[in-house]
């Protein structure tokens, strides 16, 4: 069976920009800024983007271009001597499976919080903080959303890559980009917040910066991109033979972060409008931007949270095509079967994250299952498929299927010897760091 392709380079570019525009980037990146002051993160988090994300993100789509399988089978693809590489693939496929198990969860918050955008803000902050609690804390509400979400998700990996993902790509993502530049227009022009948060994101103040927000920075460097859980390898996969593999991972790179910014740029300009705090944390989107939407009004709040659900639906399809293309490649499945057994099997197990109330006290701490997948995830299983991929490309696969996925670059190009150093000891290395803070070595 002939494997599918993209029906045009611009569709795999959104596709690729979609699953790496998602709620980390809208969600994520905006209250991790805010927490670790602004500019200097910015700065650190460009530089991740260069030493580990870009190298990483090459690595990957070459890893499935060449190898023309899923994340698990292309490893062994391109190393047949042992079957040992196959499993960091397999932890890719796992993460993927886990994130997206409660990433639906959140989704379904952002689709919850479009209604309630539609029917305005309301009330006094502790109440209007107390709605997401309450929705939080709510199994059927929750699980409600959770059902819909992942429903929608199934619904558009089933149609195949050209009907389904491509086709919803060109979609979601120039609806999610013309929202974002309306908000960050709308943010930057027509409030006095705007200027305040060009300095607080552009204007690098170093004394705010701590070593734990460097080792953040790091760590999202990973999430942001979908990188480790086998996105960019399933996705690289499609991609036609003559496929500029550099330039691809440079310009899905390089929309993933403009998006980050431009979205710190809409929700800061309204936080300074109302001098709110701008280290929140994770309850900026859902507890803090809501009081705020009060005074903006539906005009400004209906198209952020929109913006939320669009990019967490882009990003949703990529995690669930890298399990679906394990069944059909692997067990040699139907797409029909291998979409709803996969996306059944991840909202069952999502459904742990979505009842709040059930702690793992055994652990040592008393976490919901959220915290648990969210946590083992971000902080393990992501980056040691990272370091690996980084270690297979630069050290285990030929030479030969290097230069040759680089579309025909000379080996002294000047691309081509910073990328091969990099993904050889730099890249290496900060992943490390990021490992050894997980296990909390440093």
């Amino acid at each position: 069976m002939l494997r599918a392709k993209w029906g045009t380079k611009l569709g795999f570019i959104l596709a690729a920009s979609g699953s790496a525009v998602g709620l980390g980037n809208i969600w994520k990146f905006p209250y991790i800024t805010g927490v670790y002051g602004g500019g200097a993160f910015v700065l650190v988090y460009l530089a991740c983007i260069l030493i580990v994300g870009i190298p990483i993100m090459i690595s990957e789509l070459m890893i499935g271009h060449r190898g023309q399988k899923n994340a698990i089978s292309s490893f062994k693809e391109l190393h047949k001597d042992s079957k040992l590489w196959g499993y960091a693939g397999f932890v890719g496929v796992a993460a993927a499976f886990l994130i997206l198990s409660f990433y639906s969860v959140v989704a379904g918050w952002s689709m919850a919080y479009v209604l309630k955008a539609i029917a305005g803000f309301k009330g006094s902050q502790q109440e209007i903080a107390a709605q997401f609690t309450s929705l939080k804390e709510s199994p059927s509400l929750s699980i409600m959303w959770h059902t819909i979400f992942m429903g929608l998700t199934i619904a558009i990996v089933i149609k195949g890559i050209k009907q389904g993902i491509e086709k919803w790509s060109k979609i979601l993502m120039p609806g999610l980009v013309i929202i974002l530049l309306g908000l960050s227009i709308y943010g930057v022009f027509f409030t006095s917040g705007g200027v305040k948060a060009i300095e607080f994101l552009f204007k690098p103040d170093f004394s705010k910066l701590t070593s734990e927000g460097v080792l953040s920075a790091l760590g999202h460097a990973f999430f942001t991109l979908s990188l480790g859980m086998g996105a960019m390898i399933t996705y690289g996969s499609y991609l036609k033979k003559d496929a500029d593999i550099p330039k691809a991972a440079i310009i899905v790179s390089i929309l993933d972060t403009v998006i980050a910014l431009f979205a710190g740029l809409a929700i800061f300009s309204i936080v300074f409008e109302y001098g709110s705090a701008t280290s929140s944390g994770p309850g900026l989107i859902f507890e803090t931007l809501p009081n705020l939407f009060k005074e903006t009004g539906q005009l400004v709040s209906v198209p952020f949270f929109l913006l939320l659900t669009f990019a967490a639906l882009s990003t949703a399809i990529s995690l669930l095509e890298v399990v679906v293309a394990y069944f059909i490649d692997e067990k040699k499945w139907s797409r029909t079967k291998a979409t709803v057994f996969g996306g059944g099997a991840i909202y069952l197990v999502g459904l742990l994250s979505a009842v709040d109330k059930w702690k793992l006290p055994f652990l040592g701490k008393d976490q919901s299952f959220f915290d648990i997948f969210d946590f083992i995830t971000t902080n393990y299983m992501l980056p040691v498929v990272g370091l690996l991929t980084a270690i297979f490309v630069a050290w285990v696969i030929k030479e030969k299927i290097r230069n040759e996925e680089f579309n025909g670059l000379k080996k002294m190009s000047i691309f081509y010897i910073p990328w091969k150093f990099t993904i050889r000891y730099l890249t290496p290395i900060a992943v490390m760091i990021i490992i050894l803070h997980g296990f909390g070595i440093i």
